[in-house]
């Protein structure tokens, strides 16, 4: 009875590669040049030289050629170098004195010692092409979003497998009170990706604002078109997120595609956020008009903005002024944030009061916009935060799509007028 014809080394160094860089994603090449490399180290280990030793390996077949070197003289002095004429011509029969005549080698002579330094070469190329491999991977991922699976606490620190490698969530990147359990699937921010010794490090944000953004530009397919973008986002991790939004396409409106039907784009994300609530806004060129957008869901009665001292007067009707401040000076805060504008709020009565209508009366660059009746009629509306629910909204004719309101920031604060005349500068908190 026949038996089955035995694999050659060769055959099975091939399909090694193979699945080496096929499972682990190390190039071929680069494993071929590591067996050169180790061929080249066995050979030093015998013959204590490798100046006249060239290593070769067939690509297909995996079958390995080593040739010495040497230089065809008249009289030999270096046995390892040098050849004489008549030596020569069993290998070349064309040999001339000073021509350098390459001479195979039998691999199999190197001895056990050698073959096993040879395959701790290979090894030690194959950790650092794998390692390479992972980095540059996640290096790609760099400032992105990526999902991953909840491993275990690390005393305060979380660790979170991405697939191949585990990413570190520090507590500092962590949102307040967001606790996590084994198997978990969390969405995270990648914020650096270290190249070391034993592999990349990655370090990765729940609290970071471009989480945020990552998420819309996942969720909406008119971000990732390039027709809408994202100009501004101020975020307080695990409370509440402004972001400003702008279309490029005049037919397309930016915060009602952010939103979505029934708010069904912003509603995922804040689930992915635990809660957290989103204020989605319109960006506008004209700073005054992009301040009282940030202030929203407030009403503004005129905006006073400095372009050069970055610094902004807002009134508001006396009812709003909590809700333009917001709980602990939040709404103003993030407001800040978002235009890079640092916001004073004033209530209609103070600006009376201190005559600033009539000190800009004459330049025209304020705007009654509401009468007291207007104001109470949208209080009701006015009044709420930012949940991620999505209810139409008329503005003049056109119909546009607004985050309705959850609460009342107004009465969260637990702060009369007074109170809120006290923080009414609604500068950024350090």
């Amino acid at each position: 009875m026949r038996g089955k014809k035995k694999a050659e080394p060769q055959e099975n160094m091939v399909e090694v590669l193979n699945l080496i860089e096929k499972e682990k994603g190390i190039s071929k090449e680069s494993l071929l040049e590591a067996i050169e490399q180790s061929l080249l180290q066995a050979y030093k280990n015998q013959y204590d030289r490798t100046d006249n030793v060239v290593v070769e390996i067939e690509p297909e077949t995996c079958r390995p050629h080593i040739y010495q070197l040497k230089t065809v003289v008249d009289e030999v002095v270096d046995d390892e170098a040098e050849i004489t004429q008549q030596d020569a011509f069993e290998y070349d029969s064309s040999a001339m004195p000073g021509d350098q005549i390459r001479i195979e080698l039998d691999s199999k002579n190197f001895g056990r010692i050698a073959a096993s330094n040879a395959k701790n070469v290979i090894l030690q190329k194959i950790r650092e092409e794998e390692r390479k491999s992972l980095y540059n991977e996640y290096y790609e991922k760099e400032h992105h979003v990526v999902t991953g699976v909840v491993q275990r606490y690390i005393g305060n620190n979380v660790s979170i497998n991405l697939g191949k490698v585990d990413a570190l969530l520090t507590a500092k990147e962590m949102v307040r009170g967001e606790t996590f359990k084994p198997t978990d699937r969390v969405k995270v921010y990648v914020l650096e990706v270290r190249d070391t010794p034993k592999g990349p490090k990655i370090l990765v944000s729940r609290t970071h604002p471009d989480l945020v953004k990552c998420l819309f530009e996942e969720e909406v397919a008119e971000i990732q078109s390039g027709i809408i973008e994202i100009r501004a986002i101020a975020r307080e991790a695990g409370s509440r997120t402004k972001i400003a939004v702008w279309s490029n396409d005049e037919n397309v409106d930016a915060v009602g595609a952010c939103v979505g039907v029934n708010g069904s784009r912003v509603n995922t994300i804040v689930d992915e956020l635990d809660g957290e609530k989103i204020d989605i806004i319109n960006w506008d060129e004209n700073e005054a008009y992009l301040i009282e957008n940030a202030l929203s869901p407030a009403k503004v009665i005129s905006v006073l903005a400095d372009p050069d001292e970055k610094k902004a007067l807002v009134v508001v009707p006396d009812y709003q002024l909590s809700l333009a401040i917001g709980k602990e000076g939040q709404n103003a805060r993030l407001a800040a944030h978002l235009t890079q504008y640092k916001i004073d709020i004033k209530s209609e009565t103070q600006a009376r009061e201190e005559g600033i209508f009539e000190q800009y009366e004459e330049g025209g660059e304020y705007e009654e916009g509401y009468e007291e009746e207007e104001y109470q009629e949208t209080s009701d509306d006015a009044a709420g935060d930012v949940s991620g629910d999505a209810a139409p909204a008329e503005d003049g004719d056109e119909e546009t799509f607004e985050t309705a309101p959850a609460d009342d920031d107004a009465e969260e604060s637990g702060a009369s007028q007074d109170a809120g005349d006290a923080d009414e500068s609604g500068e950024p908190a350090e």
